[in-house]
């Protein structure tokens, strides 16, 4: 399936953004999360906006991964949009037919929310693609290790999510080879109801959890054969230390931040 799946993948590389330090890279979207969300007016999202482009620039990913991001949530990106659009009050009239009726504040609240999910699914992507899943797991480890003391599993949790991003992939190519092969025997998964289309899925639905299980024991398997057991007393050939492309990182995500603020104090 080439690059049309985009979550989980990593796309190998040496330029400043995959030179981050994990930790700075999950605090930053973290950051960005926040700041997309901060955002009350329609010009200031040129800013988040501008920022991810600027990332995809320096990270030199290629702009299909992140179309292939978006993908597949435009059919939840136009379900939200219609949704707001009718059901968020206003009044300033636009348009009224029926029962519906469209205003100036409905039609830019979806606006907000679908600018809003682009934008989230885009820069969230470019942590998975251009991180490795095992500084991501250390990434998580280290930020989670505080809570350690506790009793908190931070090294189990860190692994058993980067395991799970790093599996999605694999997974989807799984599901398009089985389609693929049933369709080859003549299923069909095309016609029919929604009941015909859901039961015509199990073809697909049930070598594909065989799969899953097989590629979870022989995961487990690897791992035991590699003497794993758990994060107490492990090691690293490559400590994590924070430099000053990391400070500088925070210092230009701190300035966005400042900008849309100070943008949307004065364009409120």
């Amino acid at each position: 399936m080439g690059n049309k799946i985009t979550l989980g993948q990593f796309i190998p590389g040496d330029s400043v953004v995959h030179r981050l330090d994990p930790r700075t890279k999950i605090l930053l979207m973290v950051a960005f999360i926040v700041l997309v969300f901060v955002v009350k007016s329609l010009p200031v999202f040129l800013i988040p906006a501008a920022f991810v482009i600027a990332v995809v620039m320096l990270a030199k990913v290629p702009v299909s991964y992140l179309k292939n991001a978006i993908k597949p949530i435009r059919w939840l990106l136009l379900f939200m949009f219609i949704i707001n659009i009718f059901v968020t009050p206003g009044e300033k009239e636009l348009l009224h037919f029926w029962i519906f009726r469209i205003t100036e504040e409905s039609l830019t609240q979806a606006v907000y929310i679908t600018v809003r999910l682009v934008l989230l699914v885009s820069g969230t992507s470019l942590l998975t693609l251009t991180t490795s899943p095992i500084r991501l797991t250390d990434g998580i480890e280290k930020l989670f290790s505080p809570f350690a003391r506790f009793g908190f599993p931070a090294h189990e949790l860190a692994m058993m999510m980067t395991i799970a991003l790093r599996f999605i992939p694999t997974l989807m190519e799984e599901v398009d080879r089985i389609r693929k092969a049933q369709t080859a025997r003549g299923a069909d998964f095309t016609s029919g109801n929604i009941i015909e289309r859901a039961k015509a899925m199990l073809p697909i639905l049930i070598p594909l959890f065989v799969s899953a299980f097989r590629r979870a024991d022989e995961l487990a398997m690897a791992m035991e054969s590699r003497c794993y057991r758990g994060g107490e007393g492990r090691t690293r050939m490559v400590e994590l230390k924070l430099g000053k492309i990391d400070a500088v990182a925070f210092v230009v995500t701190a300035a966005v931040f400042a900008s849309v603020i100070l943008l949307n104090g004065v364009l409120a």
